[in-house]
């Protein structure tokens, strides 16, 4: 039976945490199950580029118009506009119906299209507890049709290179990210450290955290980067020395992960998925308290050994998620519905 996925949000260089995703579900899926037929389905206007990729051998490319192609389709990201013979979604957040992170035409819009999703999906993949009960209450979905299923991370080899007087911050400037708190967090520290802040710079609200930047005194320690690539990214990774992640609101927290992954202890937020993903390896913090973010950087700042016992147990945690575990559960709803 031909498995239909919509593979939209896999393509492009930038990819968001949605696309790294999609990206590691369609070909982890294509690896691990050769004798299936997958069906690459793209919704019209990224169908042409999808011809600029190579696909595995057990893929078929296939244009996403109306009824899903396959007796099993899996949305890979909440969004589901016809109902296929079975159907599963996943759902990775529902914060644009809960904050002000959005215009009010964004939120009606997001808020339709969830609800649709939710309405015609036999089963839906939640990316965290904390998303699968934002789904249960929001779009008041039954408990037996959620399958939690968290995201993975790739363990890249250790690096023994000197680490620098620097705290890192990846994910978009925007207002959700809490990037303005960060900044006035930032600036009791002491002199000779610098923050780095990776991410696109036009997010909702990004306005006002850009405008605590350039207003902030240590202005000229902190580092606007924007977009970074991945092998910048990955340097990053590895010369900072604390990664601060005060979000508001994540349905999972991908960066975290991937800062526990390279051995950098992690500062974030007691809020939403975050301390569901951090567990106890990571400080966390009032993301809505400068004072608690403040007292947490320096913390780690002035205590090495701090820093080392993070950083050990980070790696600890991340070793327990893994891309292999997300295919495979991913499999098993699918089996579960066939």
């Amino acid at each position: 039976m031909p498995i239909a996925l919509d593979a939209t949000y896999s393509l492009g260089r930038n990819l968001s945490g949605v696309g790294v995703y999609s990206r590691e579900i369609l070909f982890g899926l294509a690896r691990a199950h050769p004798e299936e037929e997958f069906l690459w389905s793209y919704r019209p206007h990224r169908f042409p580029r999808s011809y600029r990729e190579r696909i595995p051998k057990n893929a078929v490319r296939r244009l996403l118009i109306g009824a899903p192609p396959g007796e099993l389709f899996h949305a890979l990201n909440q969004r589901v506009e016809a109902r296929a013979p079975r159907t599963v979604s996943t759902f990775h957040d529902l914060f644009v119906m809960t904050g002000d992170y959005s215009s009010p035409e964004f939120r009606a819009r997001f808020t339709e299209q969830a609800r649709q999703a939710a309405q015609l999906s036999d089963a839906i993949i939640a990316v965290s507890r904390f998303t699968a009960s934002q789904i249960e209450e929001l779009l008041k979905v039954p408990a037996e049709r959620i399958r939690v299923i968290p995201h993975g991370v790739h363990i890249p080899a250790a690096s023994n290179g000197p680490r620098e007087n620097l705290v890192l911050f990846v994910g978009a400037i925007q207002r959700r990210k809490n990037v303005a708190r960060l900044v006035k967090a930032f600036e009791r520290l002491p002199a000779g450290w610098r923050l780095a802040l990776a991410g696109a710079s036009n997010g909702y609200g990004a306005a006002e955290e850009l405008h605590a930047i350039e207003e902030s005194p240590r202005r000229g320690a902190i580092d606007v980067l924007g977009y970074v690539s991945s092998p910048d990214l990955e340097r990053l990774y590895q010369r900072a020395r604390i990664f601060a992640f005060p979000s508001l609101d994540e349905g999972f927290g991908m960066p975290v992960l991937e800062a526990m992954a390279r051995g950098v202890p992690v500062m974030t937020s007691t809020s939403s998925a975050l301390p569901e993903v951090a567990g106890d390896a990571a400080l966390l913090v009032d993301p809505l308290q400068v004072d608690s973010i403040a007292d947490a950087l320096s913390r780690l700042v002035a205590d090495d050994a701090l820093q080392g016992d993070f950083a050990r147990r980070g790696l600890e945690r991340a070793r327990q998620f893994s891309w292999t575990s997300a295919v495979e559960r991913t499999w098993s709803v699918y089996h579960e519905l066939r």
